[in-house]
This record gives C-alpha cells, structure tokens and sequence, in this order.
C-alpha cells in the first residue's frame, strides 16, 4: 500500500453517557462526524469509552461495586452487534478510520478492548487489554498477544496499545518491530490528578520518540455532575479530576498541535509522514539500531482458549507395519508402544 505524504487525525476528549450505551455510541457517532467534516481521516476516542470506563471501580470498595458491575455488564458491547455495525456504517459512510475503545462482553467476562475500523468499514483490528491495571482486574479479564499486532489501513500501519500497557516495554515493542506508522493511545482520563497527565505525556512521547512513529492519544472527560453521580465523598471526587492529556505527538516527541486537557473538545492536526523517515534515519530500534543477534523478542501470538480439542493419532494397522518390501516394520510395534507408555503412566 502506498504511503500518503500526509494524514490529518482527530483525537476526541468528550464525556460519555452514563446512563446508556445508546446515548455514548450517539456521541460517538456524532464526533465521527464533526471530524470527518474537517477532513479528518482518523479519528481516536478515549479507553472502554462505551459504554464508558468503570470509575465506580476506582473509589468503590468491591462490596460495595455489585450493582455496578452488573450495569456495565448490560450495557457492555458485544462484537459484532448493532453498536459495531453503527461505528462501521458511520466509518465507511464518512471514509473515516475509527480506533475506539469498548467494553467488550464475550459470555460471562467483560474486557477492555480497542477496535479499529478501516475507512471502508472493516473491522480491522480486536485486540484485549493483556493484563488490567490495579482496580480493573475486578473488571475485566485478560487479553493475549494475538492483538499485538500492527494492521494495515487507510492511513498506513497502525497499532494499539490501551493505558498502562505502554509501561510495559516488550508489548510496545512488539508493535515497533511491526513497523508502526501511527501509534493509537487510549487512557481514561478524568482520575489520579494531573500527575496521570503528566505520566501519560512522557509516556507517549516516548513511545512516539522510541517507534519513530506518531501516536495519537485519546482521553475521558467527566463533568462535575458525573463525577456527584459516582460518589458523594468529596475527597473522593479529588480522584475523578484531572488526569487529561489528549495529544497529537510526532516522531520527534514533540507536539503536534497543544494538547487538551480540560473540557471537551476535539483535536485536529495534519501529520507529515515524512518525519518517520527523518527520524528512522537516525535511530530505527527495529532496523538498524538493533541488535536481534544480542537482544531480541519472542512473543506468543497464539490466541489462547479456555479448552482445546485434539485426537490421538490412531495406532498403526497390521497392514501399516509390512513394509513395500515385505519385511515386518518393528518400528511401528516401537511408537506403539511408547504411546501406549504415555497413557498408562500416572499423572504427574
């Protein structure tokens, strides 16, 4: 695929619905909108934005969590469902790629997962969050490295990684190894106080500096009425503020445009891809700059599942064991044998 000479992307700092799935995914649908009208070819919202992040799980005792967990469960999102299908039409109608975090219910486990959608609607990418932070392994279950993976687009190659996955170095670098193009960043937003802004800032320019690629970072908004709806305690709304860095960042580290960190808003900014090549020049950790026969990764990509199916290889027929030349093959009695042994032989 031929790479464009420039990318203009929107990184969307809006507060969710509270209340309803139907109500988030409409604003989402909406800023699908308001940033396709301005050109935009990207467009990333914050982590598990629908229905919308579990704050509660942040400043509630799990006994006190029940009800809930039980109310994100009803309105957490099922892939594919109508919700997917509303975010595909809206990308192919607008010719949009959309990198949007969910709430995903798969039976009776939820998990933070990003999904991207191509401009053509395609479902590209479903990757889970491999391992919740702190309070979100309440939650959510874990992911596997089977979405670790960078995907081709519309607007290049792109990749994921959810919150503070980015702290863990050989998840990152898988996606580097990839050859990221734009980098999607998703946190919540709206917790902890600025010292999260300031955290996730290094963070993903960092990242941005490391990959030699550009990260677009999505983060949450929560109003003053919202956070009240969460909890009364006071002191405890000091926990649902700050924390907001929603940030357009170039493969120079550098800002491409001022980063939003109060209210709602959307960020708009044309990316010169030309700049990964300025950057890779000088230090590709992945190419030139590595040193794969001293220092590299190996990474399990396999999907994992609660229970996998396999049969035994049958044993050999009589028929099996006379050889062309019609000499017995005493190898076979041999491998018979032998698995024989293995079943017979107690559990370790």
């Amino acid at each position: 695929m031929e790479k464009k000479p420039s990318v203009r992307v929107a990184a969307a700092q809006i507060a969710p619905d509270l209340t309803s799935r139907e109500k988030t995914l409409a604003r989402v649908l909406d800023a699908i909108r308001e940033a396709a009208a301005k050109g935009a070819e990207l467009i990333v919202f914050p982590e598990t934005f629908v229905p919308w992040y579990p704050y509660f799980s942040f400043v509630l005792p799990p006994v006190l969590s029940g009800k809930e967990h039980v109310r994100l469960y009803e309105e957490a999102v099922t892939v594919p469902s109508a919700a997917t299908d509303a975010v595909s039409a809206a990308a192919r109608q607008h010719g949009i790629v959309v990198a949007l975090g969910v709430n995903e219910r798969d039976h009776g486990s939820l998990y933070n997962a990003q999904l991207l959608f191509d401009a053509d609607g395609t479902l590209l990418l479903k990757r889970r969050k491999i391992t919740p932070t702190f309070h979100e392994r309440m939650i959510w279950g874990q992911g596997d490295a089977s979405g670790l993976k960078v995907v081709d687009s519309a607007v290049g190659r792109v990749g994921a990684l959810a919150c503070w996955e980015h702290y863990n170095p050989l998840a990152r670098y898988a996606l580097m190894a990839q050859h990221e193009d734009i980098h999607i960043a998703q946190f919540p937003g709206s917790m902890v106080g600025p010292i999260f802004a300031d955290q996730m800032e290094v963070t993903i320019r960092h990242h941005a500096l490391e990959s030699g690629c550009f990260v677009v970072n999505a983060t949450g908004w929560l109003t003053d009425e919202q956070i009240a709806s969460i909890t009364s305690d006071a002191g405890l709304q000091k926990a649902l503020r700050g924390g907001c860095m929603t940030a357009i960042i170039s493969p120079e580290g550098k800002h491409v445009v001022p980063p939003l960190t109060e209210g709602e808003g959307i960020l708009i900014a044309d990316l010169d891809m030309s700049l990964i090549v300025k950057r890779k020049r000088m230090m590709d950790s992945v190419g030139h700059y590595a040193r794969p026969e001293l220092l590299h990764l190996v990474m399990d990509g396999r999907a994992t599942a609660p229970m996998v199916t396999t049969s035994q290889p049958s044993l050999p027929t009589a028929e099996a064991r006379i050889l062309s030349d019609g000499e017995y093959d005493t190898s076979a009695d041999r491998d018979s044998d032998q698995r024989i042994a293995v079943l017979r032989s107690p559990a370790r």
